[in-house]
């Protein structure tokens, strides 16, 4: 007699500013489990994952990892004593949040931590608009703007994680908009992301009629043509991956990628920066962050 053996399973979160969402499973092809619910404060938000993984397991669905893709800013190094903690972020009640040891106490399996953008990027090298390449960078455009990059197949640390959306834009010309970031006010995130964009129009970018919605497209991805370009003058990725709620307005991408070209100016004059695929759109949506936190998953295993 037969069997079959069933495929190792990972369990993935992406915990974002605005829902969580927890997955089992080992891949796009490989989805045994899926859960979406809003983050609210820590407490709720941990034991409302932590369960999923519990019933999961009752239900033949064991992880033998968890990969966490967390809204920053978070203590990455593994070797510092507030290693998974949650730093000043302007989510309320966040602050100080330990992120990893109470998924390590409840589940008894190895847990992985990083953003959630860097998670998104490791998804979308793995599976999506940037496989192959060997360094990317993922930019997700939302409740807020954050990036991640991915260098050599891993995702790129130092002294912490890359503050994408918090580099310094230079106001268009006519724009008084305040800016919604509360630490710097004119910074990208400040000026081109959600919040900004119902600042702005006192309506979110999904509810903006036609003519609006494509006022919003060329201001914000002016914005944001200066930020790829820093990121593209730094980090010189082979890709720049853009995804989140704002990203999906009407000619969005045809706009970012007409800032981006005039933003460098011909310099260096690479003929991929001119390339259409350069600025590509995420392929994954919105799953990009829980597949990427199953890539961390498994790497906490040792599998990759």
């Amino acid at each position: 007699m037969s069997s079959v053996t069933e495929p190792t399973r990972f369990g993935g979160i992406e915990a974002g500013g605005t829902h969580t969402v927890c997955v089992v499973g080992s891949g796009p092809a490989d989805v045994a489990g899926r859960l979406e619910f809003d983050t609210t404060t820590p407490q709720a938000t941990i034991q409302s994952a932590v369960r999923f993984f519990a019933e999961g397991a009752g239900a033949g669905h064991r992880i033998a990892a968890l990969g966490l893709g967390w809204f920053g800013p978070l203590e990455i190094r593994k070797d510092h004593s507030r290693y998974g903690v949650v730093g000043r972020t302007p989510k309320p009640g966040w602050e100080g949040a330990d992120v990893v040891g109470p998924f390590r106490d409840a589940l008894g399996v190895p847990v992985a931590l990083d953003t959630d953008v860097g998670a998104a990027a490791l998804a979308e090298g793995e599976w999506g608009a940037a496989q192959g390449l060997a360094s990317h960078v993922y930019l997700t455009v939302g409740t807020g703007i954050g990036g991640g990059a991915v260098v050599d197949g891993s995702v790129f640390h130092g002294l912490g994680h890359p503050e994408m959306g918090h580099l310094p834009v230079v106001r268009a010309d006519g724009d008084d908009f305040t800016g919604v970031c509360p630490f710097h006010r004119a910074c990208l995130e400040g000026m081109a992301s959600g919040p900004a964009i119902d600042g702005r129009w006192g309506q979110p970018a999904e509810d903006l009629g036609p003519e609006e919605a494509a006022a919003a497209a060329e201001l914000v991805t002016s914005y944001l043509a200066q930020g790829l370009r820093a990121v593209t003058y730094i980090l010189a990725p082979r890709r720049i991956v853009v995804g989140g709620g704002v990203a999906r307005l009407p000619g969005f991408l045809s706009s970012l990628r007409r800032h981006f070209a005039g933003s460098l100016a011909g310099y260096p004059g690479l003929p991929e920066h001119a390339d259409e695929e350069f600025v590509s759109a995420v392929r994954l949506g919105d799953m990009a962050g829980p597949l990427g936190a199953l890539v961390l998953a498994r790497r906490a295993l040792g599998q990759c």
